[in-house]
C-alpha cells in the first residue's frame, strides 16, 4: 500500500550561528526516509509554532539543543512548555529525542535536573522495561541495545501518566511514552548515526573532556553503530500510520 508522504515540524532550540541547526535536519530526514523539504523548523529561542503550523504537520519531532538546558530557566523555555502542553493536548504525534525528552517530560510534571555524575557521551547500552517489552514500537527493538547519547541534565522523575520504556546502567529513564498518547521521547538519539553524532560532538567538543576525559580520537574509536537504535524514528511513522 502507497502512503502520501508526511509532513513534520521540528521544534529546535538552537543558535542562528549553529551549524547542527542543518544537520539537525539532515540526520532526521535520513532516518526518516524523506526529503529535508518535508521538515518545517520553527526555534525556540525565537517563537512558539503557531496553530496552521500543528495543524499542517502530521508529525512534530524534537531535538537537542546545542548549549541550552531544560532545567533551566527563560521566556523561551516557558514558551517551549507551552508548546509542549499544547502538543500533550492535542494529542499530536510527537517524536523527541535528548533535549525533547527532557523538556517534555518537565513540562508534564516531571522532573530534569543538571546531573554530571550520570552525565553519558557516547554509545551506551540500553535495556528495555517490561513495559518496553509490551509497547506497539519498543517491543519491535532487541531486549537489550545500544544508542548514542550526549547530555549532562536528566530527568530524575517521569511525568504521571508517562511509561518508562527503557534504561541503561546510569540512567534509569532513557525512554518513555504516555499512556493513549501517540507521543514517545528518548533520551538517547535514535536520529543520530555514528557519523553523524561524531561530527555533532565535533562542534561541540568541550563535552568529551568534560564527561569522557579521554582525547577526542580515542573516545572516537569507541562509538559504534547503532542500528537497532536507528529502526525507531521509521517504526515510530509506522506506528502513527497505524494507530493514529
Amino acid at each position: 500500500m502507497m502512503f502520501a508522504p508526511f509532513r513534520y515540524l521540528l521544534l529546535q532550540t538552537r543558535n542562528s550561528n549553529d551549524a547542527i541547526r542543518v544537520q539537525e535536519v539532515r540526520c532526521f530526514a535520513q532516518q526518516l526516509g524523506c526529503r529535508t523539504s518535508a521538515i518545517e523548523v520553527v526555534d525556540f529561542l525565537i517563537r512558539g509554532p503557531t496553530p496552521s503550523e500543528l495543524k499542517r504537520a502530521d508529525v512534530v519531532l524534537l531535538g537537542g539543543s546545542g548549549h541550552y538546558s531544560a532545567a533551566g530557566e527563560g521566556e523561551w523555555l516557558e514558551r517551549a512548555f507551552d508548546a509542549l502542553r499544547t502538543l500533550y493536548r492535542l494529542a499530536k504525534p510527537t517524536f523527541a529525542s535528548c533535549w525533547g525528552f527532557q523538556a517534555m517530560a518537565r513540562a508534564m510534571g516531571g522532573r530534569c535536573v543538571f546531573d554530571p555524575k550520570h552525565a553519558e557521551l557516547g554509545t551506551i547500552d540500553l535495556q528495555l522495561t517490561d513495559a518496553g517489552r509490551a509497547d506497539p514500537l519498543f517491543g519491535a527493538l532487541p531486549h537489550a541495545f545500544e544508542g548514542l547519547a550526549g547530555h549532562e541534565d536528566c530527568v530524575v522523575e517521569l511525568p504521571a501518566d508517562a511509561v518508562r520504556l527503557a534504561s541503561s546502567e546510569s540512567v534509569v529513564n532513557q525512554a518513555f511514552c504516555f499512556a493513549n498518547k501517540p507521543i514517545y521521547c528518548t533520551q538517547f538519539h535514535p536520529e543520530l548515526d555514528r557519523s553523524a553524532f561524531l561530527e555533532r560532538v565535533q562542534a561541540y567538543p568541550e563535552y568529551v573532556a568534560r564527561i569522557v576525559k579521554v582525547p577526542y580520537q580515542e573516545f572516537a574509536v569507541r562509538c559504534r553503530e547503532t542500528p537497532a537504535a536507528n529502526t525507531i524514528l521509521r517504526q515510530f511513522e509506522m506506528f502513527v500510520r497505524r494507530e493514529v
